[in-house]
């Protein structure tokens, strides 16, 4: 069974700075922004990923915050948690512990930095896999990472472990997603949001979203339309969203999107360094965009 299918936002994490000048995740602007997916179409919370700055939490806060979402949404939606680590035993315990308060299903990114071959990768997810029993989503992003999954070691490792159930296809090519599609093995979920129609064309069943920060409702209907039949409408839907997507993606995510909530009066709070503001051309640029998809949106 499938973890979900549709739109999984790639959910922001609000910070903020407490008394003493320390960014510290702002909770109640949490609530409010899963509040507004739980209303507005989404069908699951990834919390913990890329986008959610997780690379800058430190173990408890990482926790805190799956722990949390979890606790608030109360069933409504799955909560999908990022575990993956450059450290396969950082991994591992991050796993537990998110299954521990009661994520639905994890993500899970390949090793970055020290990186691995494919043999490891088939390791580094086995011990994944063994040490909890809800499911996992490969995450397959060779730009921020270094490191691709081939086709073949993803369906390898989905045929050798049982509760590896999908993969979040990030690698921008299509001919690894048509071998995934024809192994017929794992779940695929598009990674890029400009690709979700061609993905949803090769067998993809739905999209883990940075889009979906500020047009939730939207990026559903694109994959809802798609798996409905109306093929067409899912065509014309990415289309328009082409050039917003461009511009969410114009500086290292989750910076634009950050700014684009802020233009929108949704609360995204800071962002934590290394991360910057976006640049004052690239915001005029972005919320121009926003403008032209908000005139042009039929939806």
């Amino acid at each position: 069974m499938s973890v979900f299918k549709g739109s999984g936002v790639a959910l922001i994490t609000p910070f903020k700075l407490d008394s003493k000048g320390n960014s510290v995740v702002d909770y109640d602007t949490l609530y409010k922004l899963l509040d507004f997916h739980l209303e507005n179409g989404t069908d699951a919370i990834i919390v913990c990923g890329t986008t959610g700055e997780a690379s800058t939490m430190t173990k408890k806060e990482h926790i805190e915050i799956i722990k949390k979402c979890v606790n608030y949404v109360n069933g409504r939606l799955p909560i999908i948690a990022g575990t993956g680590s450059n450290n396969t035993n950082t991994a591992v315990k991050l796993s537990q512990r998110a299954e521990e308060v009661g994520a639905d299903a994890l993500l899970c990114v390949t090793p970055y930095y020290n990186k691995t071959n494919q043999d490891g990768l088939k390791l580094y997810y086995k011990r994944i896999a063994d040490s909890v029993d809800i499911p996992v989503i490969m995450y397959n992003v060779p730009s921020r990472t270094g490191l691709n999954i081939k086709p073949e070691t993803a369906i390898d490792i989905a045929k050798d472990n049982e509760n590896i159930v999908g993969i979040k296809e990030a690698s921008g090519n299509i001919d690894n997603v048509i071998k995934l599609n024809n192994a017929n093995v794992l779940d695929i979920y598009s990674g890029n949001d400009n690709q979700i129609y061609e993905i949803m064309n090769n067998g993809g069943i739905g999209v883990i979203s940075v889009l979906a920060n500020i047009y939730p409702n939207i990026v559903h209907d694109m994959v809802m339309e798609y798996l409905n039949g109306n093929i067409g409408y899912s065509y014309i839907m990415q289309e328009d969203a082409m050039d917003l997507i461009d511009n969410l993606f114009s500086d290292v995510n989750p910076i634009p999107v950050k700014k684009a909530m802020e233009y929108l009066n949704m609360n995204s709070g800071i962002l934590r360094e290394p991360l910057i503001e976006l640049s004052e051309e690239k915001t005029k640029t972005l919320v121009k965009s926003i403008g032209n998809f908000n005139k042009k949106n039929r939806y």
